[in-house]
């Protein structure tokens, strides 16, 4: 079981925001990226669906956002689903762009990944540095976007491929 650890950081909710994964023990492989106009909840959501994308085999993601792992958890997808993405209160659920394809990735992979939580800002090493990580990507540089979607990558924000991911 590959355990990958994810975060999301705003600069302001909404603001600038990052998002970053990294795999354990030792932080590596890792990614991450941003946006300039975004909320937390996005950028949690992003880091997940991103390490899902990225990341091959049984893996777990270990999480600090409650609303990301409790979604999967607890299925509420499937109430979301029903409802033609709709919520509780009948809006449109938010960030669909990334709830969808997380959605269809769970339901698809196999082994079906498996989400758990952890206690933010505790002292845990990993969730430490993918916070750290996200902070820095929430800063830039972020992709060009145009009426159809991103035109340019920003780019990786963290270590140099093979260089230990650790910034305390």
């Amino acid at each position: 079981m590959i355990e990958v650890y994810t975060d999301g950081a705003c600069a302001g909710n909404p603001g600038p925001g990052g998002w970053a994964w990294v795999v354990a023990p030792e932080g590596l492989p890792c990614g991450s990226g941003g946006e300039a106009h975004s909320t937390n909840q996005r950028m949690e959501i992003r880091a997940a669906l991103e390490a899902l994308r990225s990341v091959e085999g049984e893996i777990t993601i270990v999480s600090d956002s409650t609303y990301v792992v409790n979604c999967i958890n607890n299925k509420w997808y499937v109430k979301w689903e029903s409802n033609g993405w709709r919520n509780s209160q009948k809006q449109p659920v938010a960030n669909q762009d990334l709830w969808k394809p997380m959605v269809d990735l769970v339901k698809t992979r196999r082994p079906t990944p498996v989400f758990r939580w952890v206690k933010g800002h505790s002292g845990d090493r990993l969730n430490d540095l993918v916070d750290q990580l996200a902070v820095v990507a929430s800063k830039g540089p972020f992709a060009a976007v145009a009426a159809d979607g991103p035109v340019a990558a920003a780019g990786p924000v963290g270590p140099e491929p093979g260089a230990p991911a650790t910034l305390f």
